[in-house]
C-alpha cells in the first residue's frame, strides 16, 4: 500500500499547536531534528503513504517557508480549544474519509503503523488507534470524517483532549504486540514534552543513525 493506490486515499495531518511553556516558548514543530525542522521530518515520512498533507496551526506564518506548498496549512475553526479543536479542523477539511493524525511533538512517527491501523479500520470502524504497554495513543490514530460531528458538542463543553471522541464513536484499539510482530518499532507514539525529552530523543536518534 504506497502513495497513488487508488485503495490507500488518505489524508495526513500533523496538529501544531503554538508555543511551549515546557519548551521554554519555543514551536515544537520547528525544533531541529535529525537535521530538520521536526515538523518538515514528519512530512517526509507521512508523504509516502498520504495522498494529501494538511498540517493545523493557529499561526501558519512561521511554516510557509518550511513545509512545500503542496502541503494544505488550516487553522481551527474552534479556537483555543486544543488538540480537539484541532483535529476538527482537520477531519472537516480533509480530503479523504481516512485521516491519519498524529503530533507536532512525536519525532518517530511510522507510517507502518499507520497502514496497520488503515488496514483495521476497513472493518467498518470510524477510528483506531495503538495501545501501547496497555495505554491508549488517540494521536497518531487513523479517523473516519464521520467523526467531526461528535467533535461539536464536546468543544461547547469544554473538553480538549482527543481521549473524549472515543466515547462517542465506533473505535478500536491495535496492540503492540500485533505492531511489534509486524516490524513496527513501539517508540513511534513518544512524545516530546520537557526540554529533556527533547534532548534524549535527539541522542536516541543520533545512536540509530
Amino acid at each position: 500500500m504506497r502513495k497513488g493506490d487508488v485503495m490507500t486515499m488518505l489524508s495526513g495531518v500533523i496538529l501544531a499547536g503554538g508555543t511551549n511553556r515546557r519548551m521554554h516558548g519555543e514551536r515544537m514543530a520547528l525544533l531541529p531534528f535529525g537535521g530538520k525542522p521536526m515538523i518538515a521530518r514528519q512530512l517526509d515520512r507521512m508523504q509516502g503513504i498520504c495522498e494529501e498533507l494538511i498540517v493545523v496551526t493557529p499561526d501558519p506564518k512561521p511554516y510557509l517557508h518550511i513545509v512545500h506548498r503542496s502541503v494544505r496549512i488550516i487553522t481551527d475553526f474552534y479556537e483555543g480549544h486544543g488538540p480537539l479543536g484541532g483535529m476538527h479542523a482537520a477531519l472537516s477539511l480533509a480530503k479523504h474519509s481516512s485521516v491519519w493524525i498524529v503530533g507536532c511533538d512525536m519525532p518517530f512517527i511510522s507510517s507502518k503503523a499507520a497502514e496497520l491501523l488503515l488496514e483495521r479500520k476497513r472493518d467498518g470502524l470510524e477510528a483506531v488507534v495503538p495501545m501501547i504497554a496497555g495505554e491508549i495513543y488517540p494521536l497518531h490514530g487513523i479517523y473516519d470524517r464521520v467523526c467531526a460531528p461528535h467533535i461539536v458538542p464536546l468543544l461547547h463543553q469544554g473538553e480538549t483532549q482527543l481521549s473524549s471522541l472515543l466515547k462517542h464513536v465506533f473505535w478500536s484499539e491495535l496492540g503492540d504486540q500485533f505492531l511489534y510482530e509486524n516490524g513496527v518499532d513501539l517508540n513511534f507514539v513518544s512524545r516530546i514534552k520537557t526540554v529533556e525529552d527533547y534532548e534524549a530523543m535527539k541522542r536516541f536518534e543520533a545512536l540509530q543513525s
